[in-house]
């Protein structure tokens, strides 16, 4: 086999396990997102914010996430931005507060500063065992926020957070690109049950 057909099939078993992964999701993940869509919907109408946080592949999906709540998800359907702050963006914080405290509270720190009762904080993991993740949620329920994950099939957040979208797949790669397409439909139901034949309006 040359190396072209061997990339070919490579690329190909790599998409039938992500479509897959998201079959899965969408059989066994429907309720868990839809009540996390309903949560959200009901903190921003409060006058509500969202914080998210997570490490690595899932920072990049914190802030994707965060800029689809605060501009809009497409541009065929117009309405006011959402408040949403990714936890992860903030470049002199997060390395004086590592450098002086460690990275366990980085994110618990920003959610005790900026978190308020009626607030949601999304922690995202695919191990589900992220410390800071976990140190930050359980500082969200501490001071009244509503708590969201998004991890794999297992980990210590299931237990922590208020509900829990876990993906069924134990590959890191396949949970992180579900945690994506989860973000947009979370954003999609979210915006259309605030919004829908509102667009122009003052904002939640």
């Amino acid at each position: 086999m040359d190396i072209s057909t061997q990339m070919r099939e490579r690329a190909r078993a790599h998409l039938l396990e992500s479509a897959e992964t998201k079959h899965r999701v969408a059989g066994q993940c429907l309720e868990s997102l839809v009540r996390a869509a309903q949560l959200l919907t009901e903190s921003f109408a409060a006058g509500g914010k969202l914080l998210l946080c997570g490490n690595g592949g899932s920072a990049a999906d914190c802030q994707h996430i965060a800029a689809e709540f605060v501009s809009t998800l497409t541009q065929d359907f117009r309405r006011p931005g959402l408040k949403a702050i990714a936890l992860t963006t903030d470049t002199s914080f997060l390395t004086a507060y590592t450098n002086d405290f460690g990275y366990e509270g980085v994110f618990a720190r920003q959610v005790e500063t900026f978190g308020a009762p009626g607030d949601t904080l999304i922690g995202i993991s695919t191990s589900g065992n992220s410390k800071n993740v976990l140190n930050a949620m359980e500082v969200a329920r501490k001071i009244g926020l509503r708590t969201i994950g998004l991890a794999g099939s297992g980990g210590q957040i299931h237990e922590l957070a208020d509900i829990v979208i876990g993906v069924p797949s134990k590959s890191t790669q396949h949970i992180q690109e579900a945690h994506i397409t989860i973000g947009h439909i979370l954003c999609d139901l979210v915006e259309r049950c605030l919004f829908d034949g509102k667009q122009g309006g003052t904002g939640a």
